[in-house]
């Protein structure tokens, strides 16, 4: 089927998946958000056979990357994931409501280069929104799983190691490739 409704998928695919709030509103107000939202995303991830390679969130959007293992496609992956979120969210601030602003976005991560700069650029963009001065201060991305293997006390670390390893960095430490590359996070890469 051949609609442009639906998004294109294919096991073995790795994506940057995101969203902002609707209005450009804040998706997460306090810790606890977050936490449900990283608390949920890993039992997603398990639940349709995705590897998190990388997240960022941020008050008003995520940017997610993962790599589609199973036969589910990103669409029933994220729809899951968003629809129990809002409905927590929803229920929490006593809102009614879509929560996301229209459908997720998603590319194709079509080569190693393109994943590093992404890899790069959604752990920079705390910085960029001037909420930090360095990503490894923001809490709510998985910098320091990549350069620590450090998790938040309620989570044991969701990222897919091998995958960091795969998108790994010739020698160099995730910190000093980061450091080396600050000028991708001028631009936009996707």
């Amino acid at each position: 089927m051949n609609n442009s409704k639906y998004k294109k998928s294919a096991q073995g695919t790795c994506y940057h998946l995101y969203n902002r709030g609707n209005n450009k509103r804040k998706i997460f107000v306090d810790d606890n958000d977050y936490k449900f939202y990283l608390n949920r995303l890993e039992r997603v991830c398990k639940k349709y056979n995705f590897a998190l390679i990388s997240y960022c969130l941020m008050p008003n959007h995520i940017h997610l990357i993962v790599k589609q293992e199973g036969g589910f496609s990103p669409s029933k992956f994220i729809s899951s994931l968003h629809t129990s979120y809002s409905m927590m969210f929803n229920k929490k601030y006593d809102l009614v409501g879509h929560l996301f602003q229209d459908r997720f976005k998603q590319k194709i991560i079509s080569d190693d280069r393109y994943m590093k700069n992404l890899i790069i650029y959604i752990h920079y963009n705390p910085v960029k929104d001037k909420i930090c001065n360095l990503p490894k201060e923001y809490r709510w991305s998985s910098y320091l799983e990549y350069i620590k293997g450090k998790f938040l006390e309620n989570n044991s670390g969701i990222c897919k190691h091998e995958l960091i390893e795969k998108y790994g960095f010739k020698g160099q430490s995730f910190e000093e490739f980061i450091k080396s590359a600050q000028h991708i996070t001028s631009r936009r890469c996707f």
